[in-house]
């Protein structure tokens, strides 16, 4: 390791394959390969492994109070953070500790108002409304005690800076083309026999069954869209979430029955569940258009990733999808209207766009790297350090 190099610890809430899950792996990967020591700290019980291991130094942040009910899955999440960083000395151990939740943000400010460490990082993704005030709570402290706030897109900085009038700064994602590309393999066709794909258009949703990611507009929509071709199939992946969506996926699995559309393998509909890392790019591949008509969203991570992999993109018209698509590389639907969405998804499939996608996205990806996020990021934290008393241990 050079001697510019900083130590760093990116903290992230769990060992699934949510957004900010994958944005800490990606940018401890791009942060090592810039030269700096990384360790990610993730809060799991024993047996459980991260859904992909990063080639950076990894720490289980050990689970051992219950987790019956959110706000006791949080606190422990949060005793669990704050006791490996006690463990690991992380005062003298790191330059930076990075949080990128709110789970981990508290661990962080409680650990700042112990006097265990001097100051922390919290990037914000997204922020939810809880009903319940201790989530309420902890989701504002996270951000409220960080000393730099960081956002996603210019949408969240913006939202952080007018609403709550902090000065946050906009690190935006990237894309590995390396890993998400167009070029088929044999593994695309097993997985389609694996997951009960037929040889009908499919439109793939990502991120599970939640209100967030309006899964019950998309459903409606999805049949106008079987009305027009009858072996359509929508099949939505993912969904592993440390909040509860159990009501909402009851309304759908319901609302399916209603609407007379079978859910199941070769089915109309596929419920994958969470799914093994390594087949993501291949089920992007096997997708006609990926359906991203979300009501809010921190950036939109699988966008990027299923137009790397060839797909088309139908997103809903709002920021921070605005931000960096365009009629170019996206077909746009109010995600309000429910024939909007279908009519989207229906062009795309029956190529009546109108756009080529494939002459404006390579420029697109180009502007979203790893590696550029990870030097902006090193900017960010070299800024904060400056400001930082000098102590002489």
């Amino acid at each position: 390791m050079n001697r510019d190099a900083l130590r760093i610890a990116l903290l992230t809430h769990s060992v699934n394959p949510r957004g900010g899950v994958v944005h800490t792996l990606e940018l401890a990967k791009a942060l090592c390969a810039e030269g700096h020591d990384v360790t990610v700290f993730v809060p799991a019980v024993i047996g459980e492994t991260l859904f992909r291991v990063p080639s950076c130094r990894m720490v289980y942040a050990s689970i051992t109070e219950s987790q019956a009910g959110t706000v006791a899955m949080v606190d422990a999440r949060i005793r669990a953070f704050k006791r490996s960083l006690r463990e690991q000395d992380a005062m003298t151990r790191f330059d930076v500790l990075h949080a990128q939740d709110s789970i981990s943000g508290n661990a962080l400010a409680e650990l700042k108002e112990e006097g265990v460490i001097r100051a922390f990082v919290r990037t914000v993704h997204h922020l939810d409304h809880f009903d319940d005030a201790h989530l309420a709570a902890w989701q504002q402290r996270a951000w409220r005690d960080a000393d730099q706030v960081l956002c996603v897109s210019e949408t969240w900085t913006r939202e952080m800076r007018v609403r709550y009038g902090i000065d946050a700064v906009t690190m935006t994602n990237g894309v590995d083309t390396t890993r998400f590309n167009a070029e088929r393999t044999v593994a695309d066709q097993t997985l389609r026999q694996q997951l009960g794909l037929g040889d009908g258009p499919l439109v793939l949703a990502v991120g599970g069954i939640e209100a967030r990611k309006n899964t019950l507009a998309l459903l409606d929509a999805f049949v106008a869209v079987r009305s027009a071709m009858s072996t359509a199939q929508l099949v939505i992946a993912g969904g592993a979430s440390l909040l509860d969506h159990d009501a909402y996926m009851r309304r759908f699995i319901q609302r399916a029955a209603d609407l007379g559309l079978s859910v199941g393998p070769y089915g109309s509909v596929v419920i994958t569940g969470p799914l093994d890392d390594a087949v993501m790019p291949a089920l992007f591949r096997a997708a006609d258009v990926l359906s991203m008509v979300s009501l809010r969203e921190g950036f939109g991570l699988v966008v990027l990733e299923a137009l790397a992999c060839g797909t088309p993109v139908v997103a809903s018209n709002i920021a921070p999808f605005t931000e960096y698509l365009d009629n170019m590389t996206c077909c746009w639907a109010n995600p309000g209207e429910t024939a909007s969405i279908a009519a989207e998804l229906l062009r795309v499939l029956r190529g009546d766009s109108g756009t080529d996608f494939t002459q404006a996205v390579p420029g697109l990806l180009a502007r979203f790297s790893w590696a550029s996020s990870a030097r902006r990021h090193v900017d960010a934290y070299r800024g904060l350090l400056a400001k930082q008393p000098i102590v002489i241990h």
